[in-house]
């Protein structure tokens, strides 16, 4: 086990990699938020391949993203992730995002849990020493994620999950819930704005075949409320905040 409590990752942003806007998509960026918490776990000796062991894992609750801006095509730029704080149920990790000039650009707040696979139940996390000891003081200025309450009013559609939707745990990846948020959007919109500030939270697991409903409430165009929904239950709550292009 290495006791390295923060941890980098240099990458470069390729033409493939790009949204239409020629920068970093959101959905990437939380890609890379997984694989660099993974990372960092597995740098610990506590990654998918040593809690699988124990029918346990990592579990993604809620993620808070800032941005300045995002990287653009043929860009290099940097992730370094730490953990701000534990208890028995969630551990905090932060992460920020430099440019090429080692210029912060975003930071990131994220909650984890370990979940029991069998039982779908959380784990007590209190007894992971490795946590205790790593704990870093950088500093991650952004607001922690507020409330986000259900979206009552607003625009409404299905979407049933189909299998390139599932993960490895055989349900629905985090990503593509992102990516059918983010889709409730025109390209215009994109073209002339970009996601300052997302906050998401993942509150129940969904599955292959599931229909939900994706709601959407953009009264305020530039702060927007969303929700995926099943039979009335939220499964994802998420608020989007938008900045106008320069």
């Amino acid at each position: 086990m290495e006791n390295i409590k923060e941890y980098k990752q240099e990458y470069f942003l390729t033409a493939a990699e790009c949204n239409p806007e020629q920068e970093m998509p959101l959905s990437l960026v939380m890609t890379k938020i997984i694989e660099m918490a993974t990372l960092h776990a597995n740098a610990w000796g506590v990654g998918y391949a040593n809690m699988i062991e124990n029918n346990q894992g990592w579990v993604l609750s809620r993620v808070t993203v800032e941005m300045k801006r995002y990287p653009k095509v043929n860009e290099p730029y940097t992730f370094t992730t730490w953990i701000e704080d534990y208890n028995r149920h969630f551990s905090q990790r932060n992460m920020e995002i430099q440019d090429l000039n080692g210029e912060v650009i975003g930071y990131v707040r994220t909650i984890w849990m370990v979940i029991n696979f069998a039982t779908r139940e959380s784990v007590d996390i209190s007894q992971l020493s490795y946590i205790r000891e790593n704990i870093s003081d950088h500093e991650c200025p952004i607001a922690p994620q507020g409330r986000l309450r259900p979206v009552v009013d607003g625009k409404s559609c299905d979407y049933t999950f189909k299998y390139m939707d599932c993960d490895v745990n055989r349900h629905v990846n985090t990503v593509k819930y992102l990516d059918l948020l983010l889709n409730q959007f025109s390209m215009e919109k994109f073209d002339n704005e970009f996601v300052q500030r997302l906050e998401i939270a993942f509150l129940k697991e969904t599955l292959f075949g599931t229909t939900a409903q994706i709601n959407l409430d953009d009264t305020d165009p530039m702060d927007c409320k969303l929700s995926i929904d099943v039979d009335g239950t939220s499964h994802v709550r998420s608020r989007i905040t938008f900045s106008r292009r320069e």
